[in-house]
Order: structure tokens, then C-alpha cells, then sequence
């Protein structure tokens, strides 16, 4: 598989990492010229690499795998080697916490990510490219994840007008224990924009569409929580690309 194979991986993690301030730019002079590279050959596929808009000392990332197997092999493969080892000290020197980690599948029916951009060489950026990452909690029960998987899914990118991948809790144990992953049921969904304009004039559609609404006080009285991060791709993300908004739209 090549990077561009993020979108068909089984098993995908978000990964969200809480930096010392300040810490970000540091910790991406690491990321970029030699995590990336060293992820993608031992069997890992990234997906996209972002500095939280809200949050500058927050890095949240994706990546991806063919199976829960592959993905013990792949990470033993890349911490068990070099590149980590390494570099591992310089990384963790960056971090408070690393342990916020979602393990994820695709929901059904499958929501891919789109074709992902090609990265740039590693370095800063002020990508204007806005992505929009939501993560909602669930309760015990099977029905908010379908209710968001279909229904959910359907109203969100019609009204949003661009397209919008959507995962849900991976149940099998986690193989590589050594990474923790967080308990619980969620779902995440990944949207992209060309800017904030753009993201902004989706975000007002949602918020008066009636058909969304629905939906939301249905999650809200089935005991969902949800949480939005604003994003920014950094200069090695390979996120799907941003869609321009339909005429009617823009």
C-alpha cells in the first residue's frame, strides 16, 4: 500500500497529544522529516497531521492499518526500531500527555476520506485549509451510532457541502498494549474546507437546518456528548482535499 492508502486502511487511530507550551514547532522538527517517513515503511498509513486552531500546543493526527494484526506488526516495527529509537527522547520531551487515542473502524456503511493532498517537504505552514474533526461519546447502546452513521451522515454532508468520513469505536483489544487506546464508544467524522470562510458559512447552515437539529436533540436525549476541533494542516499532512463549495452555496 502507498500513503495514498489511508483511505481503505480497517483500523485507523486519532491521536490527539497535549505538548508543553510552546512545544509544537518542536516537536514537528521531529514529526515531519523522520516520523512520517519511518511510520509509512513499517506498514503504517497516514492520514492527516494538524496543530488545533483552538488549542496551539495541541497536535492531533491520524493513521491507519489493514488489520488489527497488520497494526501490531507495523507498530512493533517502527518503536522496536531506529527511527523511534532515535528520536523517541527528543519527541517525548514535547509531550504532557499522548494517551488521548481513539482506535476506529469505518462505520456502515463505510464514510472514506476523499483523495488525500500531496504533502509538502517538512517544514512550517500557514495552510489556510480548514478541518473539522467531531468526536461524539456514546453510551452503551447500539442506536446513536446508527442513528449518526446514516440519517446523521446523510444530513451533515448535505448540509455541510462537502464530503464527510466518518469512523466508529474499533471493539477488538488493542494488540499493541504498550499504546494505550481510550475506553468507551465514539464516533469521529473528518471534514475539510478551502478556509475558515468556507467552514464558517457551513457551520450557520447547520446550525438552522431543521433536519440536523432533529438529530442533535435526538443524540442529545440518548445521553451523546460530542466535541468539535478546529484544524490546521501542517506542512507533511496528507488530509483529503478540500472541496470548493457548490454555487449556491459559496
Amino acid at each position: 500500500m502507498r500513503s495514498s492508502d489511508f483511505a481503505s486502511c480497517a483500523v485507523v487511530e486519532m491521536r490527539r497529544y497535549a505538548l508543553r507550551p510552546g512545544h509544537f514547532d518542536e516537536l514537528q522538527r521531529v514529526f515531519q522529516p523522520w516520523f512520517v517517513a519511518g511510520q509509512e515503511q513499517a506498514g503504517m498509513r497516514l492520514g492527516g497531521q494538524f496543530r488545533d486552531r483552538d488549542d496551539p500546543d495541541r497536535f492531533v493526527w491520524f493513521r491507519g492499518f489493514a488489520s488489527m494484526d497488520q497494526r501490531r506488526e507495523a507498530l512493533e516495527s517502527f518503536y522496536f526500531g531506529p527511527v523511534w529509537q532515535a528520536h523517541r527522547d527528543a519527541a517525548n520531551a514535547t509531550m504532557i500527555d499522548s494517551d488521548d487515542v481513539l482506535l476506529l473502524r469505518s462505520t456502515e456503511p463505510a464514510h472514506r476520506p476523499g483523495t488525500p493532498v500531496a504533502p509538502a517537504q517538512p517544514g512550517p505552514t500557514a495552510d489556510p485549509t480548514w478541518a473539522v474533526a467531531q468526536v461524539w461519546s456514546l453510551p452503551a447502546d447500539a442506536g446513536p451510532e446508527a442513528w449518526l452513521a446514516t440519517a446523521g451522515h446523510a444530513v451533515l454532508q448535505r448540509v455541510l457541502g462537502v464530503p464527510v468520513a466518518m469512523w466508529r469505536t474499533e471493539p477488538a483489544q488493542n494488540t499493541f498494549p504498550r499504546l494505550p487506546v481510550r475506553d468507551g464508544r465514539f464516533v469521529v467524522s473528518l471534514a475539510v474546507f478551502e478556509d475558515g470562510e468556507q467552514w464558517s458559512r457551513a457551520a450557520a447552515r447547520l446550525d438552522d437546518d431543521p433536519d440536523w437539529r432533529r438529530i442533535t436533540d435526538r443524540l442529545s436525549a440518548a445521553g451523546v456528548t460530542s466535541e468539535v476541533n478546529h484544524l490546521q494542516p501542517t506542512a507533511t499532512s496528507s488530509h483529503p482535499a478540500p472541496v470548493a463549495a457548490p454555487a449556491d452555496q459559496a
